[in-house]
C-alpha cells in the first residue's frame, strides 16, 4: 500500500530506523546522505517530500524561501510550551527562530569526547587533550563543515562572549581557538581530515581510527554496541564545556496535506513513552531530558546519556540566517585548509569574518 505521506531523513540508523518503523502506511522514508544536509536547497527537498528531517542552521533559509509550516500552524500553544519543558539543553529552541518554530526536536546531539575502548586516558580539559597528543594518536573532525563546527566549540570553551558587533567571533577568542586546533594538527588529524562523523566512529570501533578525537557528534550506536566510548567534551580554563549543537528536527513542508492522522503521529514521536521507549529501542537518540535521565535507557547505551548530558545541557546553537549554512560551508573550507597549510591565524581569521559579511546580511538575525 502507498504511504500517505513522503519523508525524507538520513542514512544511518539513528536518523532513520526508528522513523521507518513508526512510519507504516501513513509515512514513507527515504535515505539521504549525512552530507545531504548541506547539499541541496531545503526548498528543493520541501518540494519533493512532505516531511523533512533536518538541523537547525537551515532554518533560516526555509524562512526567506517559505517552505515549511510554523509549528503554531499546526500545534495548540501549551503543547509547544510542554515540549519546551521536556527538550534537553536547546533542541526545541534551535529551531525557535523569527518569532516562530519550525521543528519538532526528534533526535538531541552535540559535539562530545570519543574514545577508543582501548584508551585509557579521558582528558577533561584542553590542555589535557593536548598532552595527551604527544603520547597517542588524537584527532579533530575537520570532514566537511565540521571544521567550522569544531572552531566554535574550542572557542565557546574559552569564552562565552562570541559575536560581538555583528562579527563572526571576537578576533582574541578566534585567535586562541585557532591556535589550540593547529597544535592538534598533527598525524592523527591529517589521516582523519576526510572523515565526517560517522566514517570517523566507525574507525574508531574498528580500532583503526585515531584513539581519541575530543570534540565529534555523538552516536548513542557506538556506545550500545560497546565499541566507542564517550565522554563531556573539553573544558576551557575556567571549566567551562564547549560544543555545537547537533541533532534533528521533523519539519513539515508547506506540499504536506495536513490531517489529523499526521499530527496525532507526530505528537506521538514526541511523547515520553516514545521518547524513553520506542525511540531508543530502534537505534534513536531521544531529545527528551527524561530519556537522558533514564537509568534503563543509559544503561542500555552502556553509559552514553549520564557520560554526556552536561555537554548538551550547555551546547551553543549555530547561526540561523539565511545563509548560514553557504557560511558554515566556506568558512569550514577555509578552516580545514588553513590548518592543514599550517597557514598563520590572521590570514584565515580573515577570510572566515569576510565569507561571514558575505553570507550574513546586515541586520539578519543569527
Amino acid at each position: 500500500m502507498t504511504p500517505r505521506y513522503h519523508g525524507l531523513t538520513w542514512d544511518h540508523p539513528r536518523g532513520h530506523a526508528a522513523l521507518a518503523a513508526s512510519g507504516g502506511t501513513l509515512i514513507g522514508w527515504n535515505k539521504h546522505p549525512l552530507e545531504g544536509f548541506e547539499s541541496r536547497p531545503i526548498a528543493e527537498q520541501c518540494a519533493l517530500y512532505d516531511l523533512v528531517v533536518l538541523d537547525h542552521p537551515h532554518v533560516g533559509e526555509a524562512v526567506a524561501a517559505g517552505c515549511l509550516y510554523r509549528l503554531e500552524e499546526l500545534f495548540a500553544a501549551d503543547e509547544i510550551a510542554a515540549w519546551h519543558a521536556a527538550a534537553i539543553g536547546p533542541s526545541l529552541a534551535s529551531y525557535r527562530y523569527a518569532g516562530a518554530h519550525w521543528a519538532l526536536p526528534l533526535d538531541a546531539a552535540t559535539q562530545v569526547m570519543a574514545c577508543r575502548r582501548d584508551m585509557a586516558e579521558t582528558p577533561e580539559s584542553w590542555d589535557e587533550v593536548i598532552a595527551l597528543a604527544t603520547r597517542a594518536p588524537v584527532a579533530l573532525s575537520l570532514a566537511g563543515p565540521h571544521a567550522a563546527l569544531s572552531f566554535q566549540s574550542v572557542a565557546g570553551a574559552l569564552s562565552p562572549v562570541m559575536r560581538p558587533d555583528n562579527s563572526f567571533m571576537d578576533r582574541v577568542l578566534a585567535r586562541g581557538a585557532y591556535a589550540i586546533m593547529a597544535r592538534l594538527t598533527g598525524d592523527a588529524t591529517r589521516a582523519a581530515a576526510a572523515m565526517n562523523p560517522i566514517t570517523m566512529l566507525e574507525a574508531m570501533a574498528t580500532g583503526d581510527g585515531p584513539a581519541l578525537c575530543p570534540l565529534v557528534y555523538g552516536y548513542v550506536n557506538y556506545s550500545a554496541a560497546g565499541t566507542v566510548r564517550y565522554a563531556d567534551a573539553p573544558c576551557g580554563p575556567g571549566g567551562r564545556i564547549g560544543s555545537t549543537l547537533g541533532g534533528t528536527g521533523i519539519a513539515v513542508s508547506r506540499r504536506a496535506e495536513i490531517s489529523p492522522a499526521l499530527l496525532d503521529h507526530l505528537r506521538w514521536l514526541l511523547s515520553d513513552a516514545a521518547q524513553r521507549g520506542f525511540i531508543p529501542q530502534h537505534q534513536g537518540q531521544p531529545s527528551f531530558r527524561s530519556a537522558w535521565t533514564d537509568p534503563a535507557v543509559d544503561r542500555a547505551a552502556n553509559a552514553f546519556y549520564s557520560a554526556t548530558r552536561a555537554t548538551l545541557e550547555a551546547a551553543l546553537v549555530r547561526p540561523r540566517h539565511n545563509g548560514a549554512i553557504a557560511f558554515q560551508t566556506e568558512a569550514s573550507a577555509l578552516l580545514r585548509q588553513g590548518l592543514l597549510d599550517q597557514t598563520h591565524a590572521d590570514t584565515v581569521l580573515d577570510a572566515v569574518e569576510a565569507a561571514y559579511r558575505r553570507h550574513h546580511p546586515a541586520g539578519a538575525e543569527t
